[in-house]
């Protein structure tokens, strides 16, 4: 039986048009769609790995052994390079550095020292390898390689670190190529500072920093 006018079929259902039928070949395929979104994603992963890696932190291996006891060859640690833009380098902070062309390196290795000294800082090495800042003798048993502790320097030296600069030694005394014999490290040349160990997991922790308590009774 035909339908009624108005669309009204036996029974008294109305037929309701619900838009034009589905076609298959009216649906639009953005060519190589998922291939331009993954690329879009690594892209995106990449720019923010550059950022944080440049101004953020960085993770640097240990090479030498110039740090040991502290840090052993082949450790891994995390540097800081956001905090430092804010605020200064201090004694006892382990940083990482590119060493002036005269220094020893293998294959233009970054280094990594402790702070000793800072801008107007009086260094004095005794040649029993006591060192003293402003007069006052640093107490360094917590860091310093055991056998280096009072190693004979030869003959006392003396530095003052100029503004701009940093007066670093490594922990392993006698195995360190450092300001000693090459000068003071400008600012311009440190990348960050190192404050955890990460790798191997059994040796994780933060590197702390000593405080110094007789430079600071003594107005240093």
């Amino acid at each position: 039986m035909a339908p009624r006018a108005g669309g009204i079929r036996p029974g008294g259902l109305e037929r309701r048009s619900t838009g034009p039928p589905y076609t298959a070949g009216l649906v639009i395929k953005r060519p190589f769609g998922c291939l331009f979104e993954l690329v879009e994603t690594l892209v995106l992963t990449l720019v923010i790995f550059l950022v944080i890696q440049n101004f953020v932190a960085q993770p640097y291996r240990v090479q030498m052994q110039s740090m040991e006891r502290t840090l052993e060859p082949n450790q891994y640690v995390l540097v800081d390079k956001l905090t430092p833009r804010f605020d200064t380098y201090k004694r006892g902070d382990i940083i990482v550095f590119t060493p002036p062309d005269d220094w020893v390196q293998i294959q233009d290795t970054p280094f990594i020292k402790r702070v000793i000294g800072v801008a107007g800082d009086r260094i004095e090495i005794h040649d029993d390898g006591q060192v003293y800042i402003n007069s006052v003798a640093l107490q360094e048993a917590a860091y310093v390689f055991d056998e280096d502790l009072r190693t004979s320097e030869g003959e006392s030296a003396i530095w003052t670190v100029e503004s701009g600069s940093l007066f670093v030694m490594g922990d392993h005394r006698s195995n360190s190529a450092d300001s000693r014999t090459s000068g003071t490290t400008p600012l311009t040349a440190v990348l960050g500072r190192a404050w955890l160990r990460y790798w191997p997991f059994d040796t994780f922790g933060v590197l702390p920093t000593p405080t110094y308590p007789e430079l600071k009774s003594a107005g240093s």
